[in-house]
């Protein structure tokens, strides 16, 4: 059987590994340079406990499951997954029956350790919070995870085990016949398919028209985020800091970052279908943003800010995910609507949709005898591996003593593996290594990066891109 899946996000990535567990064919495709440059790229990066979505929704049925399967992946994986917990804060005595109903869906979707904290306990795990908390619903379940690196970590073990990769391609026809799916068309290539996966994020609705389904309703929800300097902020807060939820979403919170940034946001601001392509920030949205923290975190020093980003998630009216076979099209599937907890839930979507398939299908595939679940991580020198050990490897190999990013310590073979493993960009480097991620974003380290991508990959810097296929970083010849 032929499976093609669209989209290279958290989700599609982590079903296609999935369906490599099984003797199929599977092809990825996504239309961007790299995996995880869509939705993915830019949000939260929560692992959700499961206490938010109520009991028999589509999000309450695979959050719970999903957060669970991240210890799985993050040994499987290497990637990086910490449990540091979630607080929801109460500040006055309404709010406390906000914390109740809370737990009581928390219990009824399965959510395990949660209670109820009084002021002193959250102050003795949180000293900087703001002291008008009365209260607060933890869950030690929560953690947090990097978007892109669960999805780039999953297509390089699922190419291990046979996906076939597509990047830079886009999708233009669904084939079908009498109903049913036949095949993929690109701006570049076809594809023959008995079965595809709509993994689409905020083109799951364009690639369900495409196929002749019935239309899903999405449009862009906006986030705008403020990242704190990890050098001189890393200890504000422990865990994840929400306010108590309101009809827009969770609100907008104070959590760590996984390399030890702190992360303020998001705002939460729906848009009209057009803007879908929006990445931008805005006056009114950072103030926001600001106020929004300081509610939680009163003594944030907004100096160290070192910037500003915005992200897009596709909402649906419902309020809930898109998930399952379509009901017009067989052979169609989709993970549409990837709202909050998304991220949460991708692995246990990841785990349904083969089930889906072969009871659609009304066949039962057969697993792989030499599947290997286990993909290393770039060794990332300075904390991987012990000064003794590091000086060793610098005598055999110099480049891994050759700092190319000075904030984030990233040297040339780290950087050298990256673009091994697939990456063509300056992001493609960045989400691998950590470099451009420090203090300085890329201030120092963005010139030594577009060297070393030249004499790797053969092309001029005037070819390079940053990310996407019109983010050229130069405009003009440069001197060699």
């Amino acid at each position: 059987m032929k499976i093609v899946v669209i989209g290279g996000g958290v989700v599609g990535s982590l079903v296609a590994r999935e369906l490599c567990k099984y003797e199929v064919d599977v092809t990825l495709i996504d239309k961007n340079f790299d995996i995880g440059m869509g939705v993915s790229k830019a949000n939260s990066a929560i692992l959700h406990a499961g206490y938010d979505d109520e009991a028999g929704t589509q999000r309450a049925k695979f959050c719970v499951r999903g957060n669970e399967l991240y210890t799985k992946l993050e040994e499987e994986l290497e990637i990086d997954v910490k449990r540091i917990g979630s607080h929801v804060l109460a500040f006055k005595n309404e709010d406390l029956n906000t914390l109740d109903e809370l737990y009581k869906r928390g219990i009824e979707n399965g959510v395990p350790g949660m209670r109820i904290l009084t002021k002193d306990e959250i102050q003795d795990m949180e000293p900087n919070i703001n002291p008008s908390v009365i209260a607060s619903l933890y869950a030690p379940t929560a953690g947090i995870t990097e978007p892109w690196q669960v999805a780039i970590a999953a297509v390089e073990n699922a190419q291990k085990n046979g996906l076939k990769l597509a990047l830079n391609e886009e999708v233009i026809k669904i084939v079908t016949v009498d109903g049913k799916i036949k095949g993929v068309e690109t701006d570049k290539n076809e594809y023959d398919a008995d079965v595809v996966i709509n993994a689409a994020g905020l083109y799951s609705d364009k690639i369900a028209t495409m196929a002749g389904d019935v239309a899903i309703p999405l449009h862009p929800r906006r986030g705008e985020y403020v990242l704190l300097n990890k050098f001189t902020v890393h200890d504000l807060v422990n865990s994840i800091i929400f306010p108590p939820p309101s009809k827009m979403g969770k609100g907008i919170l104070v959590l760590p970052t996984v390399d030890g940034g702190i992360l303020l946001g998001p705002t939460s601001e729906d848009l009209p279908y057009v803007m879908k392509f929006d990445r931008s920030t805005t006056k009114p949205g950072i103030e926001k943003v600001v106020e929004g923290a300081k509610r939680l975190i009163p003594g944030i020093d907004l100096r160290e800010t070192v910037k500003t980003f915005a992200g897009s998630r596709p909402e649906s009216p419902n309020k809930d995910f898109w998930i399952g076979r379509s009901k017009k099209i067989k052979g169609l599937v989709h993970a549409a609507a990837m709202r909050s907890p998304g991220l949460t839930a991708a692995p246990a979507i990841a785990e349904f949709i083969p089930e889906e398939v072969q009871d659609f299908m009304e066949v039962k595939f057969e697993k792989k005898n030499d599947f290997d679940p286990k993909r290393k991580r770039i060794v990332h020198y300075f904390t991987d591996v012990s000064k003794e050990e590091y000086d060793e490897i610098i005598k055999k190999d110099p480049l891994a003593g050759k700092i190319v990013c000075v904030c984030n310590k990233v040297t040339e073979r780290e950087v050298l593996e990256a673009i091994k493993r697939g990456a063509t960009t300056l992001d493609g480097i960045k989400f691998r290594t950590r470099a451009m991620f420090g203090e300085c974003q890329g201030g120092f380290c963005t010139n030594k990066l577009l060297e070393i991508l030249s004499r790797e990959t053969g092309k001029s810097i005037e070819e390079l891109h940053y990310g996407t296929k019109k983010s050229y970083v130069v405009n003009g010849k440069v001197r060699p």
